[in-house]
């Protein structure tokens, strides 16, 4: 008889689906492919002159590798001129270089399902590299710890909308600098299975970084795939210093990817102008990646940029601001000339907080990263205080925010169902859409909802707390961490990266500066 209730049906029913509602979930999103045009804000002409202004440069100009007699042997077979430290390129041999690179390139993951494919029209998104500090709303701002670290990776892996697990998420300043890449790398092998970037700070880190992932993917694997891409530095201006080239060259002997970025602040790096930082950056671009074909044919990489304006007044960098955005857009159409993956824009902000600045600087820099063509974008979630610090309240802000990215890259859905004719008819003058078969079908998904963000009514958000974004963000940082589930791993291969990390560990001096 009691099966047979109605009340107690409609009961269990209410029940299964609060319990729905509240099961851990843990959902990654296929990287972007754009459904939408890139914008192009330099026409043929414009193009054509800067791309000319960038073979002047590195014929009559040229540009540094220092410290670095195999660079320079290289060079020298390949044709340029090369005076001491200085290489000048002939017109038109960076360019040829540059066209043995593959236009898009797979990078593996140690679960086939997070597999992404870099170029073509994919955007891939990774958090925030580098920061030596951290802040949350607890703490404030700190020197970065390896726990900091792990917790950053167990983020990453809970957050839907990012489809790679970055590299040095922030700096972990509590382990000595000559292993901590050791302790980094294990934390995005284990504590994730997405996939991830190696070292770049010494040539031997960078070959620690290919023999853990010989051990975590197999020696075979590696050799035939693609399971790292990494960050590599310009020095500008004009500058390839001998760590970073270092590391460019294992990971090109291994197949294994680069991205081949200037990094550049406006005014002091490049000229103030826009169309001079193009230069000279398409410049680096050029002769970084038509080194790391002379190196290894065929290797893959990224064609980057990282700029950002100065202040005049401060000398302090500045964010999303409109120089950026236009070099940003810019770049992209010159990469995509050079049909070759393109690495750009960010989560970027000055702001010492995840507040009203910071989220204005970081809305313009992540659309404008969207429609420039962007590839690979870095530093898509944490970023805060110009890359000083990684912030676990922005990571989830941010992290959120890509899925606006997702959904705009879709484009307009036109198919019969997106065109709702059925449901116009439904409604006709004067009624509503709430409950018309088409809605009731659709409402699920019709529209992109925040995990962060508030939109109850005033009297329900000050009843609730009154809480501000970045106390939501503090709440939903405490959450994603409490419902992190470790994804499984090969307990021999595990055991084999335990291993090898206690054996350089115990062959290492300890080294903190």
């Amino acid at each position: 008889m009691a099966d047979g209730n109605p009340r107690r049906g409609r009961g269990g029913g209410g029940a299964a689906r609060r319990a729905e509602r509240t099961a851990v979930r843990i959902e990654a999103a296929r990287y972007i492919e754009r459904k939408v045009p890139n914008f192009e804000i330099l026409n043929e002409e414009a193009l054509e002159i800067i791309e000319a202004n960038a073979e002047i440069v590195l014929e009559e100009i040229g540009v540094a590798f220092t410290d670095n007699p195999k660079a320079l042997d290289l060079w020298r077979a390949a044709g340029a001129d090369v005076q001491g430290e200085r290489v000048r390129l002939p017109k038109g041999l960076a360019r040829t270089l540059c066209k043995t690179a593959p236009a898009t390139y797979t990078q593996h993951a140690r679960n086939p399902d997070r597999n992404v494919v870099v170029g073509g029209t994919n955007l891939v998104l990774a958090p925030v590299y580098g920061p030596p500090f951290v802040r949350d709303a607890e703490g404030g701002r700190r020197y970065a710890t390896i726990e900091d670290f792990r917790n950053f990776v167990r983020l990453g892996y809970m957050s839907k909308w990012l489809h790679h697990s970055g590299g040095t998420v922030c700096e972990p300043t509590d382990v000595p600098v000559n292993v901590r890449h050791l302790d980094m790398l294990h934390a995005h092998m284990t504590l994730s299975d997405k996939p991830f970037m190696g070292s770049v700070t010494d040539p031997d880190r960078a070959r620690d970084s290919v023999e853990m992932c010989e051990i975590l993917f197999g020696k075979d694997f590696v050799a035939e795939n693609t399971v790292m891409t990494s960050l590599i530095n310009i020095n500008s201006p004009l500058t390839f210093d001998a760590t970073m080239m270092g590391s460019l060259e294992v990971y090109a002997a291994a197949n294994q990817a680069s991205i081949i970025s200037p990094f550049i602040v406006g005014g002091a790096m490049s000229p103030v102008s826009v169309a001079g930082t193009l230069t000279q950056a398409l410049a680096e671009v050029l002769a970084g990646i038509a080194y790391s074909q002379l190196v290894r044919v065929g290797s893959p990489v990224i064609a980057g940029t990282f700029v950002t304006s100065i202040d005049m007044n401060s000398g302090a960098p500045t964010f999303g601001t409109p120089e950026a955005a236009q070099v940003t857009l810019g770049m992209g159409q010159l990469a995509r000339r050079l049909g070759l993956p393109y690495r750009s824009a960010g989560s970027f902000c000055g702001s010492k907080l995840p507040d009203a600045q910071a989220g204005y600087e970081t809305a313009n820099s992540l659309n404008m990263g969207l429609l420039s063509g962007v590839n690979f974008m870095l530093h898509a979630a944490g970023w805060l205080e110009g890359g000083l610090v990684a912030s676990f309240e922005k990571f989830v802000m941010d992290a959120d925010q890509l899925g606006t990215l997702h959904k705009l890259a879709e484009g307009i859905d036109l198919s019969e169902n997106g065109q709702a004719m059925d449901a116009i008819r439904e409604v006709g003058p004067g009624g509503h859409y709430l409950g018309c078969a088409h809605t009731q079908e659709n409402f699920k998904s019709a529209f992109w909802r925040s995990d962060v963000l508030d939109y109850k009514p005033f009297e329900t958000w000050s009843d609730e707390g009154a809480s501000d974004t970045e106390g939501l963000a503090s709440a939903r940082v405490a959450k994603l961490l409490a419902d992190y589930q470790q994804p499984g791993i090969d307990p021999d291969k595990l055991a084999a990266l335990d291993a090898y990390i206690a054996e350089k560990k115990a062959n290492a001096p300890k080294a903190f500066g």
